[in-house]
């Protein structure tokens, strides 16, 4: 009797646990918020936002590009419709992601479009500070109703990229191939940063960063688009039209290009690159007649710039490549681009793949 006693208060026991546990797990106010998490975002907001994200938009390409590069299946749609010739290194399954523009340089971004791919969270990008970026991402979160709108800062710099692209990492779930960019860039910038240091001014090359089909509107230096130049130590001959940290590209004359006679020319426009050495206004320059003219690879972003963002971390030992090759000998760049397109544009390019792309950029098969 007993015994039977014990088993029935056993029984009761574990009747009222399980009671208890399915009214925790089953109240109100516990299944609204167990599919989600607070963060803070860039600007210092706190975000309600889902505990997974697993659908993501950006409203500037900057932002895509690193959600394309660590976390493509969770990229919704993007801001410009890829060419033929940059989806040549894109994966079939991210050929067609939706087209909903964006609020940069084009300013054609679609509320409508961007609601439609369904996303869990939008990331806006946002300048250093200000009460402008602020207002900014409220008129987002306005517009976008109740999907959150996480922001997230500038992403233009190579140089300082790492914070945000660590922030998006922990936001989006992909912390380690996050990790993985950054430690990608890092290794780069600190070979170039060692090397430029010690450049004697006598030992500078001075470069001329040739934008349009006529190759006659440029960058300073201090811009972003220009920045590579003046990271690896290069003196960019337009300095003298410095008008700050200019988006735009400056309209020079082919006389001042002449006057200014850089020893390398950069550019990333093809047209501009296919007729340069068959252009007679070209061919007073040093650069020309050494063979020292570079296109900026293509696909799936330029290397160099437009959009100017995570894409230039392969720019970077590229542009010191194009520079100083003789000081950038122990940089492979075949194992470099392969290393780059595998782990964060998810193709893998063989060796001569990977020759041809740098080859036709203007590299010389002994500087690789």
């Amino acid at each position: 009797m007993e015994k039977k006693i014990k088993v029935i208060i056993l029984l009761l026991v574990i009747l009222v646990v399980a009671g208890v546990a399915t009214h925790m797990f089953l109240t109100p106010s516990t299944v609204e918020t167990v599919g989600s998490k607070n963060v803070t975002d860039m600007i210092d907001r706190d975000v309600e936002i889902p505990a997974s994200v697993s659908n993501v938009v950006a409203t500037s390409p900057p932002m895509t590009t690193v959600l394309y590069m660590i976390a493509p299946d969770k990229l919704k749609a993007v801001n410009f419709q890829w060419t033929d010739d940059e989806l040549k290194y894109v994966p079939g399954q991210y050929q067609n992601y939706p087209v909903v523009g964006g609020w940069y340089g084009t300013q054609d971004g679609s509320y409508e479009e961007f609601i439609a791919s369904e996303p869990d969270i939008v990331i806006e990008s946002i300048d250093e500070g200000g009460d402008g970026d602020a207002s900014t991402v409220k008129e987002r979160q306005e517009k976008f109703g109740t999907i959150p709108v996480v922001a997230v800062k500038d992403t233009t710099n190579v140089e300082t990229i790492g914070e945000s692209i660590t922030f998006m990492g922990e936001v989006v779930g992909a912390q380690d191939k996050a990790k993985e960019l950054n430690d990608f860039n890092d290794r780069y910038l600190n070979i170039v940063h060692d090397k430029a240091s010690k450049l004697s001014d006598s030992d500078k090359k001075t470069v001329y960063y040739a934008q349009g089909d006529d190759g006659l509107q440029t960058n300073p230096s201090h811009s972003t688009h220009g920045q590579l130049i003046d990271l690896v130590g290069g003196v960019n001959v337009a300095d003298s039209l410095n008008q700050g940290n200019t988006t735009g590209g400056i309209q020079v004359s082919i006389e001042q290009v002449i006057s200014w006679n850089p020893d390398v020319i950069i550019t990333n426009d093809p047209e501009f690159y296919a007729s340069v050495y068959d252009n007679p206004n070209w061919a007073k320059l040093d650069a020309v007649k050494n063979k020292e003219v570079y296109l900026s690879p293509q696909s799936p972003f330029k290397w160099f710039d437009r959009p100017v963002g995570a894409n230039m971390i392969i720019g970077v030992p590229w542009t010191a490549k194009v520079i100083y090759p003789d000081d950038y000998k122990d940089i492979n760049m075949v194992d470099a681009t392969k290393e780059f397109y595998s782990n964060f544009y998810h193709f893998d390019l063989s060796d001569d793949e990977a020759k041809q792309i740098l080859i036709d950029s203007g590299l010389k098969e002994s500087n690789l």
